[in-house]
């Protein structure tokens, strides 16, 4: 951890240690002074909340310096006479993407180029169309000018990890993942069985054999949907004058779309030609008697619509925005107890509402007139079926002398049990 991440860590623990003493005088004090520790209070979180902001900003950036710096060690000044180069290790060949990358930089001119690099470049060339230093992977199986060239870059696991960082549906930590290679249907078979039970047995009389107590199930279906950044293209002159490795910061931003569109389609997904997102397919719990309003007494039932089966669950928790958790803050229970308790960051402790940990997902929807603004449930029943990995392609040869990058991604989604998650809607 950097000095100045952990200076940021050490600002939040104080800024909790003080907002806690403020909550403790407020039922002490009379109505102008509660009125202003309230103030002070939301001041407090909008400054740790600020903080955290500024933490992950930080980490982030720290990821993306310690990326160039890579990219830089990589990399060796050349000579016209093939002369030393430094900066990578002796023996360490480029690779034809690198050299094909400093081709561009330095002005498509092959004799800036070390005797080595020309070689790795030239055995990727189209020969017979006689156009020497220019790439030729063909980006379909057909005819090579049916769409151009690709050479395809996977960042699988750069990707994933911006996708958590914009919404927990795409989370294995929370939800029941399926990873496959292909994209056929999964079904999945359901059984309700809650509503039956066993009865009496009146000695010497047959069992009863009516078909009334056969055993119903169902089926979920696990499809496969595709969504693409589309294509975002940057100019060769961009590519050579930029101080930052244009293709790796467009990757990254990329793979943070990905990561939006696969939390948003998991929230709030149809179902209809999409994924069935965990606040669609949920089930009502309870419904608010305001429209712009929660209730403690009404967390209190959402939590016990669900069935005590699904709350022992270690991925039993609340969901929803950051604005609604604002207005959970302030909620007292029936003795005077807040229902959200404060975590400790300096020991990695979450915090918790009514017990149990929850999750800030920004696809759910605010307080309103008739939304659906908070889930209670056991999450481990929402099973998210993800194809294969996220790509990120870099077409080079097709917006030539420019390049275009695009990403995709195939997942879905599906509650397999509605009776596991339960929603909170405004009147």
């Amino acid at each position: 951890m950097s000095s100045r991440i952990k200076e940021l860590r050490e600002k939040q623990a104080k800024i909790i240690t003080e907002a806690r003493e403020r909550l403790d005088q407020i039922d002490k004090a009379d109505e102008a002074r509660a009125k202003e520790l309230e103030t002070q209070h939301d001041a407090a979180m909008a400054e740790h909340d600020r903080l955290e902001a500024q933490i992950v900003r930080e980490e982030r950036l720290a990821g993306l310096e310690k990326k160039q710096e890579e990219a830089r060690a990589r990399q060796r000044p050349h000579s016209r006479d093939g002369g030393e180069a430094r900066g990578q290790e002796e023996g360490d060949a480029p690779t034809y993407r690198e050299v094909f990358h400093r081709f561009l930089r330095t002005g498509a001119d092959p004799s800036d180029l070390t005797s080595e690099e020309r070689s790795i470049l030239r055995a990727g060339v189209d020969a017979d169309a006689g156009k020497q230093f220019s790439e030729a992977r063909a980006q379909t199986a057909g005819t090579a000018t049916a769409g151009g060239y690709t050479v395809p870059t996977e960042l699988a696991g750069f990707i994933i990890k911006s996708m958590k960082a914009w919404g927990p549906m795409y989370d294995e930590d929370l939800c029941t993942v399926l990873n496959t290679a292909a994209g056929n249907p999964i079904k999945l078979p359901t059984t309700d069985d809650t509503g039956v039970t066993a009865v009496a047995h009146t000695e010497g009389t047959a069992l009863t054999d009516t078909g009334a107590k056969d055993v119903t199930f169902g089926q979920k279906s696990l499809d496969a949907y595709m969504f693409d950044t589309q294509f975002v293209r940057w100019s060769i002159e961009l590519a050579q004058d930029s101080i930052f490795n244009v293709e790796t910061l467009l990757a990254d931003l990329l793979g943070e779309r990905l990561g939006r569109i696969a939390n948003s389609q998991l929230t709030t997904g149809t179902g209809s030609s999409a994924p069935n997102g965990i606040v669609t397919a949920s089930s009502l719990g309870k419904t608010a008697a305001s429209a712009t309003a929660i209730a403690s007494d009404e967390i209190i039932d959402l939590l016990h619509s669900v069935d005590p089966a699904y709350r022992q669950s270690p991925k039993a928790r609340f969901m929803f925005n950051d604005s609604t958790l604002g207005s959970i803050r302030k909620l007292k229970d029936g003795q005077g107890n807040y229902l959200w308790q404060m975590g400790d960051v300096t020991t990695g402790q979450p915090g918790t509402l009514l017990g149990y940990r929850y999750s800030i997902n920004q696809a759910m929807a605010s307080i309103a007139t008739g939304n659906k603004t908070m889930l209670f449930g056991d999450f481990g029943k929402f099973f998210v079926r993800k194809v294969g990995s996220p790509v990120i392609g870099v077409l080079r040869e097709r917006f030539w002398p420019d390049l275009g990058i695009a990403g995709l991604i195939r997942f879905d989604g599906e509650l397999g049990d509605t009776a596991a998650v339960k929603h909170l809607i405004q009147a």
